[in-house]
């Protein structure tokens, strides 16, 4: 482990071993979930939390197991606002008069100030309720945000989709994107994560930034890291769907080509669907030659490239004509991608994608990690040779994310194509 902790930060495949990786446990926000409030949080449904918390600790301590050093962000969260300077950064960002109301800002900043670090990181990701908040600090104010609002109301929001930590920031060879996220809902997950990096005294000083500021209102430009994959050999593949905007990709391709980062961006646009959310739900790697799909969205992507080239903006765009997984293969040097599918008829292949079933996590070469009710396309698997680690997704699917969507690798080898 501690020859992760010393290495370089950067991820340099999807396949290679896996060194180090960031995940976030179900928490405090997960208890927050109600049925009036759910969708609104980007939950299908409640979750019974003591069970995805067993189940996450199983996920990490599986993954701990094949020698991956796992860092949990409510344990980075405490160690940063540990740090004056961080704190103040966090309450800066997050306890701001269009987020909290004038009357509050200072009430707020004081009671936040005073709690004790872990307390104070896990109301962060947790959330602040108007019935959390003591009556003695809010006056009249308070008061009128409980009458009017009652439990639904938060002065801080709960943010259970730091679960998925791969969506926040995404490790791009050897830099990091800080993504402005799609959803109101997962907006301050940004901030909280860019603060482990630029103070925690593991990162501080140590980390590339490509692109993105979580203290910058970027419109319509919206990342999401479960679109972002670094392949290998300088290309990196982003889905444009739901929550990845054509106006995000051409900055960020402009920014990996400004600063020699990456060689082509290969664009995979498809349908705005909530079930095909990002190209981790429909497409990953199972091993260096072997890809993943859910074929029904997969086969209808568009394929477009962006390359360097001296034009104003840096790049060209081209769109190309070779189906989706072709061009992969072809942008790593290989003859032809292995393609396994999410097997079945129409109808167990829409339940499998749904469940997470196309959304696998490499930790070496053909090792993956899956959700183990996909049982009819993880045997599939197995017989193409790939060995599947199997976990729980009864709770922890409920957000509709895999392995994949759970994990921020930080370190990770290249494969040699």
């Amino acid at each position: 482990m501690a020859n992760a902790s010393a290495a370089q930060f950067g991820v340099h495949s999807e396949v290679g071993q896996l060194r180090k990786v960031m995940v976030c446990a179900p928490s405090r926000a997960h208890e927050r979930l109600t049925p009036s409030n759910c969708d609104e949080l980007l939950y299908d449904d409640v979750i019974w939390v003591d069970v995805a918390r067993r189940d996450h600790f199983d996920f990490m301590q599986k993954m701990r197991d094949r020698g991956v050093e796992v860092v949990e962000m409510h344990n980075l969260l405490t160690e940063t606002v540990a740090i004056a300077e961080a704190k103040k950064w966090i309450l800066d960002n997050q306890v701001v008069p269009d987020q909290v109301g004038l009357g509050l800002v200072n009430e707020i900043r004081s009671y936040l100030e005073g709690l004790p670090n872990r307390q104070l990181a896990e109301t962060l990701i947790g959330g602040l309720s108007t019935y959390d908040f003591p009556e003695t600090h809010g006056g009249e104010m308070l008061k009128l945000v409980r009458d009017g609002a009652g439990i639904t109301e938060y002065l801080l929001p709960p943010l259970p989709n730091t679960l998925y930590t791969r969506d926040t920031t995404c490790w791009i060879y050897g830099g990091v994107t800080l993504n402005p996220l799609y959803w109101p809902a997962r907006h301050e997950e940004t901030i909280l994560t860019s603060s482990i990096y630029k103070f925690h005294p593991d990162f501080a000083g140590k980390v590339n930034v490509w692109w993105g500021d979580p203290t910058v209102d970027h419109g319509l430009a919206t990342l999401e890291g479960g679109d972002v994959m670094p392949i290998g050999k300088g290309n990196v593949l982003i889905g444009m769907g739901e929550r990845t905007s054509r106006q995000a990709i051409s900055q960020l391709a402009a920014a990996l080509f400004a600063k020699k980062a990456a060689e082509r961006v290969i664009v995979a646009a498809m349908p705005r669907l909530r079930a095909a959310m990002h190209l981790d739900t429909v497409f990953t790697f199972a091993d260096r030659d072997c890809v993943l799909i859910y074929p029904d969205i997969v086969n209808t992507i568009e394929a477009f490239s962006y390359r360097p080239a001296n034009t104003p903006h840096g790049f060209e765009l081209h769109k190309d004509e070779k189906p989706f997984v072709d061009v992969v293969g072809e942008a790593l040097g290989l003859k032809k991608l292995r393609v396994v599918e999410t097997g079945g008829n129409a109808y167990m292949r829409e339940r499998t994608q749904w469940d997470s079933g196309a959304n696998l996590v490499c930790v070496s070469p053909g090792v993956a990690f899956a959700y183990d009710r996909n049982v009819y396309t993880n045997t599939l698997l197995r017989k193409e040779g790939i060995e599947l680690i199997t976990i729980s997704g009864s709770e922890l699917g409920r957000g509709r994310g895999g392995g994949h969507c759970m994990t921020c690798p930080i370190i990770r080898d290249a494969v040699d194509y």
